[in-house]
């Protein structure tokens, strides 16, 4: 008997210890948490034109102003925590621009009229901190206009038929639009 009580003692004690050991292994939910963004928007879809991951900070009855601001380096990280990141599938013409399909940065400087969107080719970056203007790829601007309703979470989306789409930005009442499209290969 003492056997078997010593032995049930050891399980319960390791396998609280293990629970322990994993739960401490896992972070809490980030505040801005990561998504993406899909053109055309038929996640099994494997023909992709665009994909965009960021983070999405809250306003929290924050001024849009004063988070998504172009900082000393002269962008802003287009979203929270790491730099967005974009990626064509296919050569496209991003703002009526061409760029080739890749994965590139993507920062942004935000204005009253309109916000330039940069492309730069330093990947995995954490924020703008290290951003060097002799990186980018190209830089385009987009359009600004008002939302009716407030934007509470920073958001991106694709809206488009075909091989045509327009890339919008989000937050607080402001409206960020930029064309994009596949270059056709003949």
């Amino acid at each position: 008997m003492k056997k078997l009580i010593l032995t049930l003692a050891i399980f319960a004690i390791a396998l609280i210890s293990s629970t322990e050991f994993y739960a401490q292994k896992f972070p809490r939910l980030d505040v801005s948490p990561m998504d993406a963004a899909v053109y055309p928007k038929n996640w099994k879809n494997s023909d992709k034109l665009v994909k965009v991951i960021y983070g999405r900070p809250q306003l929290k009855g924050r001024e849009l102003s004063a988070l998504a601001k172009a900082s000393n380096k002269g962008v802003w990280r287009t979203g929270a925590n790491e730099a967005a990141e974009i990626t064509f599938f296919k050569d496209a013409l991003f703002g009526g621009k061409e760029v080739k399909a890749g994965t590139y940065t993507l920062f942004t400087v935000p204005g009253k009229k309109s916000w330039t969107f940069v492309l730069s080719s330093v990947r995995n970056v954490w924020g703008h901190y290290t951003y060097d203007k002799k990186d980018d790829v190209l830089r385009v601007d987009g359009k600004v206009s008002t939302s009716e309703k407030n934007i509470e979470a920073f958001s991106i989306a694709f809206e488009g038929e075909g091989n045509e789409a327009t890339m919008y930005l989000g937050w607080g009442k402001t409206i960020v639009s930029l064309p994009v499209k596949e270059i056709e290969t003949k």
